[in-house]
């Protein structure tokens, strides 16, 4: 330790929200350089490789091939995907000294493809799985939680190439379950949901997310084994209700009523229904959002969903991606007169449409999986204090479309009918997609089949957070004391805490790491001249499995021995040491 670079930091850094990031950091694994973009010092960077060995073993025993791209790429195949548009903010863009366009790379589809096209053309050359661990790069709005939420990240990519649905399907099983083996191998409580392709484009799509009360993804599950990102849970429709029996629209007067609460509240107390109390769940919501597309153009977008629920903004990025909505601003508003905040209605009273493609706004009107021909709503008037009811879908209002962006709720029933579900927190750290021949297609990556003629290739991509899982792993590991790496991925796997001014004790310190290190087991040695309280305290922020403590005991041929996790301590034999060292790492 005298010589090892590294500092202990006593304060959390300003800028932590999270355990591992506030660890990472104090623990002198890694630096923040920049916002969201970190320097890996030494014992960081050795757990680091460590994750890395894991994915690379896994990957090669499938099959996988390694490869490593730049990550300073041209602009020319990500026009081809469009994807040097849709990215939008997201990517980094740089100009070289000639007026090139380029960028630093967020994920590598365009390489990878154009790479197999180059050097392939035959189906003998398949099936074909290349992969990479590389350092990719997206511009973060909010880059937060340390190596969690950056700018710069470790990850690796890996590509299935074969002709065909069933041969990719073969593929995507494989990664699946080599992604099981190294979450796994990691000691990671994770689940496997469905999830939502987004950029990636492409049909199947999971992610592994390891459970995390601080994770960013929010995930729900059911008892019957129903599980997904919340963003890509669809939510059942019914079924649709006899619109003849629906009753006429009739105006109710709402004065200084500004909620659904209070539209409620007013509802019970002066029209109160025969079967049950009125509900928010009785009325409809109409919420004005700006769209803006990637290209720079804007349009108006508005979504009617079941007053008792609210719009789950990651949701709704998830679902309209690579376009962005905002709420409608006072300004938007003020281009739109014919809208009246508050009473904003789908219809008015004498049948005129008010939204819809076809209606006097022209704006588009999507509506919740839930709002079905004959479903009865309370909506506003698009008048000032006034509100409709018996609005009627199917009847008295169309929309253009559906789209299932309302939040998701604890004990709603799963999609699949296996029961309520509920809803928990993860860390997203792999992303498996079935591309199929989107990116093929685009780039003209197309081989010879058993006659002769030209077939586009089918692929599927597959992600990995590398960096993502060493604050992973750490955000479920550490205590309020510090780090507690698992043996496999820790730094050194013993901390000899050498203490006192006895010569006797460096030197028994020396001998027990050079026995130790003859077997292969990493060993840090605190041979520093510091008090006793300060090493014992970097001991536990730096979070080796094993710690070995040399002290006063030595004269009387006793060392202690401590479990890093557990922090159960025992007292043994100097002659034992290597012995119950080992014992306890499992060797």
């Amino acid at each position: 330790m005298s010589s090892l670079f590294v500092r202990t930091l006593r304060d959390d850094p300003a800028d932590a929200e999270v355990p591992s990031h506030r660890w990472l950091v104090r623990a002198g694994y890694i630096r923040r350089a920049a916002p969201g973009v970190y320097t890996w010092l030494p014992l960081g960077l050795k757990v680091l490789q460590k994750v890395e060995a894991v994915v690379r073993e896994e990957m090669e025993a499938i099959g996988g091939q390694e490869v490593h791209f730049p990550a300073l790429l041209p602009r020319e195949p990500y026009e081809l995907t469009n994807r040097w548009t849709e990215y939008g903010d997201n990517l980094f863009r740089v100009v070289d000294r000639k007026g090139a366009d380029m960028l630093l790379g967020p994920t590598h589809e365009e390489m990878f493809t154009l790479l197999v096209k180059d050097l392939y053309s035959s189906y003998k050359d398949l099936p074909l799985t290349l992969f990479q661990i590389q350092t990719k790069y997206r511009d973060e709005a909010r880059p937060r939680a340390g190596l969690l939420r950056g700018r710069e990240f470790v990850m690796k990519d890996s590509y299935s190439f074969d002709l065909g649905h069933e041969a990719l399907e073969a593929a995507y099983q494989r990664h699946r379950e080599a992604y099981i083996r190294i979450f796994t191998r990691l000691g990671l409580e994770f689940v496997i949901v469905a999830a939502m392709a987004g950029a990636m484009g492409g049909s199947r799509s999971e992610e592994f997310l390891a459970v995390a009360e601080n994770g960013e993804d929010t995930f729900v599950r059911s008892p019957g084994g129903y599980a997904a990102n919340v963003e890509a849970v669809r939510i059942a429709a019914p079924e649709a209700l006899d619109i003849d029996a629906a009753p006429a629209m009739a105006t109710v007067a709402t004065p200084d009523v500004g909620t659904i609460a209070g539209v409620v509240d007013l509802l019970n107390a002066n029209l109160p229904r025969e079967d049950r109390p009125w509900a928010g769940s009785d009325t409809l919501k109409n919420v004005l959002f700006m769209m803006t597309n990637p290209d720079g153009t804007s349009e108006p977008l508005a979504l009617g969903l079941p007053g008792d629920r609210e719009v789950d903004v990651k949701r709704l990025e998830a679902a309209l991606e690579p376009a962005v909505a905002v709420p409608f601003t006072a300004e938007d508003f003020k281009r739109h007169p014919e809208l009246h905040v508050g009473f904003i209605s789908p219809v008015s009273l004498d049948g005129t449409r008010i939204l819809g493609e076809e209606s006097v706004t022209g704006i588009r009107y999507l509506t919740d999986p839930r709002i079905v021909d004959g479903t009865i709503w309370v909506t506003g008037a698009n008048v000032i204090d006034e509100h409709l009811s018996g609005v009627t879908a199917g009847r008295d209002f169309t929309a253009d479309g559906i789209l299932d962006v309302a939040e998701v709720r604890e004990g709603d029933p799963a999609p699949d009918g296996s029961g309520p579900l509920t809803l928990a927190r993860g860390i997203e750290m792999g992303h498996i997609f079935q591309l199929g021949t989107k990116y093929a297609e685009s780039l003209e990556l197309k081989v010879l089949d058993q006659n002769g003629k030209l077939q586009v290739v089918t692929m599927g991509s597959y992600g990995v957070g590398v960096s993502r899982a060493v604050a992973a792993v750490a955000e479920a590991t550490c205590d309020d004391k510090g780090l507690c790496w698992p043996v496999a991925l820790a730094p050194y796997q013993v901390h000899i805490v050498a203490t006192g001014k006895d010569q006797a004790v460096f030197d028994e310190a020396g001998r027990i790491a050079g026995e130790l290190d003859a077997l292969g087991v990493d060993v840090v040695v605190d041979d520093r001249k510091a008090s006793p309280g300060v090493k014992f305290a970097d001991a536990e922020i730096l979070g080796m499995p094993v710690i070995l403590v040399i002290g006063r005991g030595l004269a009387d041929g006793k060392l202690e021995l401590r479990d890093r996790r557990t922090g159960d301590k025992k007292e043994i034999a100097v002659g034992e040491a290597v012995q119950e060292i080992s014992s306890l790492l499992g060797r």
